[in-house]
């Protein structure tokens, strides 16, 4: 998205809008890199929001690796300095519940009569 607003030349309301909310909730950090724009921007909405808006991330790489998402393992760093300063980590192990989801579902195919 940030990408995108890039490339279109509307990066400084995207980033207005982002900076905003109370609560920013971004899902799947790492799904894939990020370009070397779009991790700047990343930065300076982390850095906008740091201390004054709330922020709830999703990921299924490990800290050690975020050098790897964004290009650049200073930036990595300064970004998690200012998420972690004064938050919560939760890891959560095991299959995903999507996974679980539809195991359940098949046994219950399977154990169906007539089947």
């Amino acid at each position: 998205m940030l990408q995108q607003a890039y490339v279109n030349q509307t990066i400084k309301q995207k980033m207005k809008a982002l900076s905003k909310p109370s609560l920013l909730i971004i899902d799947e950090i790492g799904y894939r890199k990020m370009e070397e724009p779009a991790a700047h921007f990343f930065f300076q909405i982390v850095s906008e929001r740091y201390e004054s808006g709330s922020i709830i991330l999703t990921s299924n790489k490990s800290y050690g690796s975020w050098g790897d998402i964004f290009g650049d393992s200073v930036l990595a760093t300064a970004i998690l300095d200012r998420l972690l300063h004064h938050s919560t980590t939760v890891k959560i192990k095991g299959e995903s519940y999507r996974v679980k989801e539809k195991k359940k579902g098949e046994i219950l195919q399977a154990g169906s009569p007539g089947t």
